[in-house]
């Protein structure tokens, strides 16, 4: 639950709910003990003996920026008078890189950093009074966490006026009270004429009409018998608990004696009715409770009880009818009420249709005390406060995420240019791939070039990995509430996932994981550096590879699975990814994790893409629609697979069939087969056409046949 700044605490805060869990002693240094939560903002003194050395508050009860996972992340800080950090703990968050990942020691050390900053001074130099320390690999969580710990640190500051900032009052228009000095006429009609009595009359007729329009069409054929002008119910109330009014109206003796029966900040209304209904009914005299009155304020509602009850035994007002009933009805002062504001009473009439079944309706007795019995309270003069510490309290929670995220794309530029340089020369090279495949010698050495700034500069150096985490928060945000804000706060995955979304329409997963996926990169350079130390290739037989495709897929669906039911356990199991491991922390890890990545990368110098082909989540969950790509671009002989199995056999990842089909949930889209179809010393066709050009001494050039793809030629099996 997140409260609002200057919204009034509910019972249940962040801050109360993980509060019991923290050892003050790590927590601040000298301390001992908290005191209690405060009851108008979620704060709470931090205690050395019985001396108050600090507040204590959880960033996410005073903002409501979300990391990386979309959820918050809840801070524990402490401030002490002068508004600077004595105390920083990470209470509890879902962000997958710190959940596994982030050695303790990195986030102990971060934290420490922030004890001694001065919330004041870092506002007041535009957020540069302190260096932040990136942690590689989670640059996303500590601006998140630096952004909550200084704005919700100010807020609290301002609430509580630490160093040397006013108080800001949070009601500024204008206040009322009661005025004690009003006076009130004790004739009954005149109470009437100026509004300090307010009225309700309804007659037979209207309460039939009222209960013949309902959808019951029972309701309407039991009305009542009397005549139509007949009164159904005339009821009247006033707010006595104004001493002017409660003389005028029930005399100085019984006013007295309602002063005396209420506590402090209590109000009471005066009810007094006739007619054929009565507004108590007898339900309370069974369960306690009148059931057909109740009062409403806005958001405020008051059901009467007995105990809230007392009769009037006589009207003290000159001219005043006779009443049927005339009772009393505390309001208490812990229910919110106002009584200069406007308020109504409900009553509720009921209808017989059955032997136990009734139908309700309700009527409304609308009430505003008169002017003349409140009065204006001067406001107080405008808190001072320094204009930059002004507009971090005052800016809105949007406003505050996207002045978040637009900082942190301001800070990649380099690296968002880099990134849409790659995305741009990757289109050209698949939009006009005849083109640059034709030399493949220049080809290869492009691709290792690619494929190098994929990971070197993409991987190791801007982190911007893409993990399976990535769908499992995105389908999470979708069914708790889909923000945008947490996926902008990463431009880099940002614009890559847009990018692969816009691919898999164009060419299928292959565009991401055979060219910008840095740990897919990493396994093909490896591999190439094994077949240059003449490391033997394995091709595993077809039956066997086509049986370990599946493999992927059952992981997806499972960690899928798993997300329903917890996102934390599933991004733990996600560690079936590699990525962290060798992209994100650069091996710098617990050694377990770098054994893992070691052997699939083992794996991959003798086949290649090992993990690519049957271990990677991500690919399987980008391999599903790509079945939903709009065009074909890889070109095909009509020989291919029959008889030719040239591109079958030297396909990096097998994504041929035997019968020469490619498959797009496995293809990374190298380009390799189209080096191969172009080849005038690998491809049988084109070899094939060469020779009959030169017997024919016809003479056109190569790009002539590569246009008639569908030429029937016989070829030689060998």
């Amino acid at each position: 639950m997140i409260l609002l700044w200057g919204a009034p605490v509910a019972a249940e805060t962040v801050l109360s709910k993980y509060l019991p869990d923290i050892d003050i002693s790590q927590f601040v240094e000298g301390a001992d003990a908290f005191g209690a939560i405060r009851d108008d903002i979620p704060v709470v003194e931090v205690l050395h003996g019985s001396e108050r050395i600090g507040w204590a508050y959880i960033t996410s009860d005073f903002v409501s920026t979300t990391g990386y996972s979309g959820k918050p992340i809840h801070t524990l800080v402490a401030i002490d008078d002068d508004a600077k950090v004595i105390g920083v703990q990470l209470v509890k968050h879902s962000e997958p890189i710190v959940l596994i990942g982030i050695p303790e020691t990195k986030v102990k050390a971060l934290v420490a950093n922030y004890r001694g900053l001065d919330l004041v001074e870092e506002a007041e130099s535009g957020g540069t009074a302190h260096q932040l320390d990136i942690i590689s690999g989670a640059t996303v969580t500590v601006m998140v966490i630096d952004d909550n710990i200084v704005r919700a640190g100010l807020k609290v500051a301002r609430q509580l006026g630490l160093g040397g900032l006013a108080v800001e009052e949070t009601n500024t228009g204008p206040q009322f009270e009661i005025n004690p000095d009003a006076e009130a006429s004790t004739d009954w009609m005149t109470l009437e004429g100026d509004g300090t009595l307010r009225r309700l009359s309804l007659d037979v007729g209207q309460i039939n009409a009222a209960f013949a329009a309902m959808e019951d069409e029972r309701a309407g054929k039991r009305a009542l018998t009397e005549a139509p002008e007949t009164t159904f119910i005339e009821m009247q109330a006033a707010l006595v608990s104004h001493p002017a009014i409660g003389r005028a109206i029930l005399g100085e003796a019984v006013a007295e004696n309602i002063e005396a029966w209420l506590d402090e900040g209590d109000h009471a209304v005066a009810i007094v009715g006739r007619g054929l209904y009565s507004f108590k009914g007898s339900g309370y005299v069974r369960g306690g409770i009148f059931d057909r009155i109740f009062l409403i304020q806005n958001d405020v509602s008051v059901r009467f009880r007995d105990r809230m009850h007392k009769r009037i035994n006589a009207i003290a007002a000159d001219g005043a009818p006779v009443f049927a009933e005339a009772d009393l009805f505390k309001i208490p002062a812990d229910s919110g009420f106002d009584p200069t504001k406007p308020f109504r009473i409900q009553l509720l009439v009921q209808r017989e249709v059955g032997a136990i079944e009734k139908v309700f309706t309700t009527f409304d007795l609308g009430y505003q005390l008169p002017s003349k019995y409140i009065r204006t309270v001067a406001s107080p003069p405008v808190a001072e406060v320094p204009t930059s510490v002004a507009a971090v309290t005052s800016q809105s929670e949007l406003d505050a995420q996207q002045a978040l995220w637009k900082k942190i794309w301001l800070g990649k530029k380099v690296e968002i240019i880099v990134l849409g340089i790659m995305l741009i020369i990757l289109t050209g090279v698949f939009f006009f791939q005849n083109l640059a495949v034709r030399n493949a010698r220049g080809f290869y050495w492009f691709r290792i070039g690619f494929l190098s700034v994929t990971l070197v500069y993409l991987g190791w150096i801007s982190n911007a990995q893409l993990s399976v985490v990535n769908l499992m928060a995105l389908f999470g945000s979708l069914v708790s509430g889909f923000s945008w804000q947490a996926f902008l706060l990463d431009p880099l995955t940002f614009i890559l996932w847009f990018s692969v979304a816009a691919a898999l329409l164009f060419w299928g997963r292959g565009a991401y994981c055979g060219w910008l996926c840095p740990f897919g990169a990493l396994q093909e350079l490896l591999n190439q550096v094994a077949r240059k130390l003449h490391i033997p290739q394995w091709t595993l037989p077809w039956g066997l590879h086509e049986r370990l495709w599946p493999l992927k897929y059952m992981i997806f669906l499972g960690l899928f699975g798993v997300s329903l039911t917890s996102i934390e356990q599933a991004e733990r199991l996600a560690e079936v990814e590699p990525f962290k491991t060798a992209i994100i922390l650069n091996f710098v890890r617990a050694w377990p994790f770098v054994a893992y990545v070691a052997a699939l990368l083992i794996a991959g110098l003798f086949v290649e893409r090992f993990f690519c082909r049957y271990l990677c989540p991500l690919g399987a969950a980008l391999a599903i629609p790509a079945r939903l790509r709009m065009f074909d671009w890889l070109k095909r002989y009509k020989e291919c697979g029959t008889p030719c199995q040239t591109c079958a056999h030297q396909c990096p990842v097998q994504a041929i069939h035997p019968t020469g089909e490619i498959n797009p949930n496995e293809c990374i889209n190298c380009l390799h087969c189209q080096v191969l179809y172009q080849s005038e010393t690998i491809c049988p066709v084109v070899i094939k056409k060469m020779k009959r050009r030169a017997k024919d001494g016809a003479g056109p050039d190569l790009e002539r046949f590569v246009g008639h793809p569908n030429q029937t030629l016989k070829i030689p099996t060998k």
